[in-house]
């Protein structure tokens, strides 16, 4: 599908992944639609895409106050018009031992990684049905399928984010509405700045961190034509399948390896 003049969707589009994704699907002759808290890093956003040429529309929002959600999507719809795309990319991560988290932080993660993602593809929903097309996007994590060490919490989050997926695929097929869940490992953008302030974990896997601009462009492949779940790198899709085909073994073999942050 060539992505010409599609709407496409993303949250969390004011830095890291959501910026990288925002400028090549403009590139690609696609208008963006950008929703993240920080207006003045969208603004930024926007003018470098306006740059080259790209038009983009862009709005403020706070995916934890799920019950702002609907009306703003119905806001931005009588602007933009359509959506073809969705892209649930917001999410953070605080990494802490379980018993000493922040039950703040914990709430937060899954106010924006789960219930903001679910509230946003809910408003989305009956505009693509009644489009009787559609595309949802959920970036999870290879974090939702193999749970390591002062993750826990958000490891549950992406966990809940896969099996959401997994269910609205069923649910949405017969609608001719895709869905597709993205499984990255480490991506080298300010996710951390928050996640591993001391920069443990960044110091012990940076030789194995993605680009923002390589899983960009796997994400627009996908865009183009669609598949169920796409694991980034390849290697750890497969260290993922082999820990859910033998959990104790794996844990016995690569426990060290797990306990990185």
């Amino acid at each position: 599908m060539n992505l010409t003049n599609q709407s496409i969707w993303i949250t969390g589009a004011s830095s890291g992944l959501g910026k990288q994704l925002a400028i090549d699907v403009a590139k690609a002759g696609a208008t963006p639609v950008l929703f993240a808290r920080n207006e003045d890093r969208l603004n930024e956003v926007a003018d470098t895409i306006r740059s080259i040429g790209g038009s983009v529309f862009i709005y403020k929002l706070d995916l934890s106050k799920t019950a702002d959600i609907e009306a703003i999507v119905q806001d931005v719809f009588e602007k933009v018009g359509k959506i073809d795309i969705l892209v649930n990319n917001a999410g953070f991560a605080v990494f802490d031992y379980a018993d000493k988290a922040s039950i703040i932080d914990n709430e937060e993660m899954f106010a924006v990684n789960v219930l903001g993602l679910m509230a946003m593809t809910k408003a989305v929903i009956p505009r693509m049905k009644l489009q009787n097309r559609g595309h949802i996007i959920n970036i999870a994590s290879q974090a939702g399928k193999l749970a390591t060490p002062k993750s826990s919490v958000y490891a549950a989050s992406k966990h809940a984010v896969l099996g959401y997926t997994n269910a609205l695929r069923l649910e949405l097929a017969e609608a001719s509405i895709f869905v597709t869940a993205i499984n990255p490992g480490p991506i080298r953008t300010p996710f951390f700045e928050r996640a591993d302030e001391e920069g443990t974990y960044v110091k012990n896997i940076e030789n194995i961190m993605l680009t923002p601009e390589y899983v960009s462009k796997k994400i627009i492949a996908i865009m183009k034509k669609p598949k169920r779940e796409l694991n980034l790198p390849k290697w750890m899709g497969v260290a993922s399948k082999m820990y859910q085909l033998m959990p104790t073994l794996f844990e016995k073999i690569a426990g060290k390896k797990m306990r990185q942050k």
